[in-house]
């Protein structure tokens, strides 16, 4: 039976596992897709990745806009403990073998030490392939002293142990006139202190290192003492030179204060993107480094505090502290509420101007774009003093401007567009504008505006499509050939050409973003409807095969299963594309938009007017005209002047 605390200790686990995920958002055109860009993100294989589907992405043939799949993504628990396992064992083989220290072979060794108390001796054992010290060599180092009768047998057990301690091994005559002697100098403005030492006369005593300790701190060296060195000196001593046995410590000045910047802040370096082939793409240089609001920009660190030093005479050293610096803020920056991260404050460009961080909402390009500077993706205002060049796009997310003109090329705004000198797309160009559109001419080119497109000499073989209006208000207002849909109204003061050489559509009345979208789903359902029969067809008769066949193929029975699933999506997405096409059908028929046709001046023969459901082919030249829907006609009306619409500009200017 599960009892209370059982179920706090799994909800405890349970938060724990939870606390330590780390979960990605990906997206990708498919499921398979967003998985793989989860695994490359996690660092792990595609088998060991959960996740939860924020967005369901519609990629079959139906969809015109297709939505991509969007998925919060993490490693699996077990996969993510296994890959910790391995990390701890890994890390724990690299600490061990780092741990190993180089083993250098040496051999045992005898050390002779003469006390005013008796000859004493250290034994030390071998290290490595070295080999064992042996009596030999002990009876060796005693006759080098000078020191004679020591029987064997005292002197076996001893290096039989080599246990690394002085040990009595009998008697000596001391003399303390002849003892070693020793002084100590200090030097380097008392960061270092020196011993020499002479050596013992016959009968004379060695140095102990605590002989010399003690004499060192008797002499004023209280700091820094080498108690190591000390002891190598009392094992291997070293008679009539300076030999170093203690070091002041130095003082260490803090470190200064530093910031560390989350973006490059050297404007000259170009950042270009390679393919997975290999190629270059010139275009696109990463000039611009975009930031979002309250993205972090850059981290302070802290000045550190001194460390005091000493010298050897126990004298305090002081340090300095490191230098604090400003908080490099600049203009639409913010400090974090730690006080140490500087943040965006707006979306933008983020660039250093006179030592502080800045970020525009604006890029002004001075001049053209083109491969000096690459495409544009930029997150705010974009500002162009001359062209767009062919080839090259400019994206932001506010509003782009360009002085000059616009060619082949591709611009996509969240707000509006300003283009001073026209846009000439060659067939080719294309341009996106969440708001509004206004332009000197625009020909030869595809245009979708989510409010207006205004423009002053006319539209000449081009699709457009705006949410509200299309309006063409100068001199030459003229719209010759070319598809524009627009939900309210199309204005201008001439509409087709003499003789009709280039077809000229003129759509109103309704959203053309969602009628273009329900002509598509129309299309591809009867595509879908087709498919679905003749899948049908072929399911159903290798169904009654195997129902009158006792052994049915293997392949025709994966055929089979085949058909089945195609079926089965087939039947699945026309359940979703009718469901679609009903949610866009009501949407249109609960528009209030009539939808009008306006020329000031003359309509030429052959233009088609379609407003809502009902088309009229203009059959002869007519002058100051109005089309508008009438009891499922489409009238020729008076000419209806322009309304108010006609003067509006952009945000930022002036009807002037």
């Amino acid at each position: 039976m599960v009892n209370l605390e059982q179920i706090r200790e799994a909800m405890a686990r349970q938060l724990e596992e939870d606390q330590s995920r780390v979960f990605v958002e990906v997206t990708g055109d498919t499921l398979e897709e967003a998985l793989a860009n989860a695994g490359i993100q996690l660092n792990v294989p595609v088998r060991d990745v959960e996740y939860e589907i924020l967005q369901r992405g519609t990629n079959s043939f139906f969809a015109l806009n297709k939505k991509n799949w969007y998925l919060r993504a993490y490693q699996t628990q077990k996969s993510k403990k296994a890959a910790l396992a391995a990390q701890k064992k890994a890390a724990a083989d690299t600490t061990a073998a780092e741990a190993v220290p180089v083993i250098e072979d040496r051999n045992g060794d005898v050390f002779v030490f003469c006390a005013f108390d008796g000859v004493f001796i250290k034994v030390t054992p071998p290290v490595g392939n070295g080999s064992d010290a042996t009596v030999r060599d002990a009876m060796e180092r005693l006759r080098d002293r000078g020191l004679t009768g020591f029987a064997e047998d005292v002197l076996k057990p001893v290096v039989k142990s080599a246990a690394g301690e002085y040990v009595k091994i009998g008697p000596y005559k001391h003399n303390p006139g002849n003892d070693a002697l020793m002084s100590v100098d200090i030097t380097d403005q008392e960061m270092k202190a020196w011993l020499f030492a002479t050596p013992p006369g016959p009968g004379g005593a060695d140095l102990s290192a605590d002989m010399i300790i003690a004499f060192l701190k008797n002499n004023r060296v209280v700091a820094g003492i080498d108690e190591e060195r000390i002891r190598e000196f009392q094992d291997r001593p070293i008679y009539k030179q300076n030999y170093l046995v203690a070091e002041g410590i130095k003082p260490q000045d803090g470190a200064d204060a530093k910031i560390i910047y989350n973006f490059e802040t050297d404007r000259t370096k170009i950042r270009l993107k390679e393919s997975a082939s290999g190629k270059v793409d010139f275009k696109e240089l990463n000039l611009v480094q975009n930031v979002v609001e309250g993205q972090p920009l850059a981290q302070k660190i802290l000045a550190e505090r001194g460390k005091g030093g000493k010298t050897v005479t126990g004298k305090y050293l002081e340090a300095k502290n490191g230098k604090d610096i400003p908080m490099p803020l600049g203009k639409n920056t913010r400090l974090a509420e730690d006080g140490l991260t500087i943040v965006a404050e707006t979306n933008g460009q983020v660039l250093i101007l006179n030592n502080k961080i800045n970020v525009e909402p604006i890029l002004n390009i001075d001049g053209d774009v083109s491969l000096k500077t690459g495409n544009i993706m930029f997150l705010g205002n974009v500002y162009i003093s001359g062209n767009v060049e062919d080839g090259f796009s400019v994206k932001a997310s506010g509003n782009i401007e360009v002085k000059g003109t616009v060619g082949k090329s591709d611009l996509d705004a969240e707000g509006d567009i300003v283009v001073g000198q026209g846009i000439a797309g060659k067939g080719e160009g294309f341009v996106h504008a969440g708001k509004s559109i206004w332009s000197k001419f625009i020909e030869n080119t595809k245009v979708e505006a989510g409010e207006f497109v205004i423009v002053s000499d006319g539209i000449i073989n081009s699709q457009v499509a705006a949410n509200r209006k299309i309006l063409c208000q100068g001199k030459r207002a003229a719209i010759i050939g070319g598809i524009l849909s627009a939900a309210e109204e199309i204005h201008a003061k001439s509409l087709g050409s003499l003789g009709g050489a280039s077809e000229t559509v003129l759509n109103v009345g309704f959203d053309p973003r969602s009628k273009e979208r329900l002509d598509v789903l129309l299309a591809n359902k009867q595509a879908a409807e087709r498919e679905l029969e003749d899948v049908e067809l072929n399911f159903n008769t290798l169904l009654n095969m195997k129902k009158q066949k006792k052994d049915f193929p293997e392949e025709k029975e994966a055929i089979l299963k085949k058909y089945g699933e195609r079926q089965y999506i087939l039947k699945t997405e026309l359940e979703e594309v009718d469901l679609e096409i009903k949610q866009i059908q009501d949407y249109l028929n609960t528009l209030k938009t009539k939808g009008k046709v306006s020329a000031s001046v003359k309509v030429y023969a052959g233009v088609k007017i379609v407003i809502r459901d009902f088309t009229e082919e203009v059959r002869a030249d007519c002058k100051a005209t109005t089309f508008y829907l009438e009891n499922g006609l489409i009238r020729y009306g008076k000419y209806q002047g322009a309304d108010d619409d006609m003067k509006r500009v952009p945000s930022g200017y002036t009807a002037d």
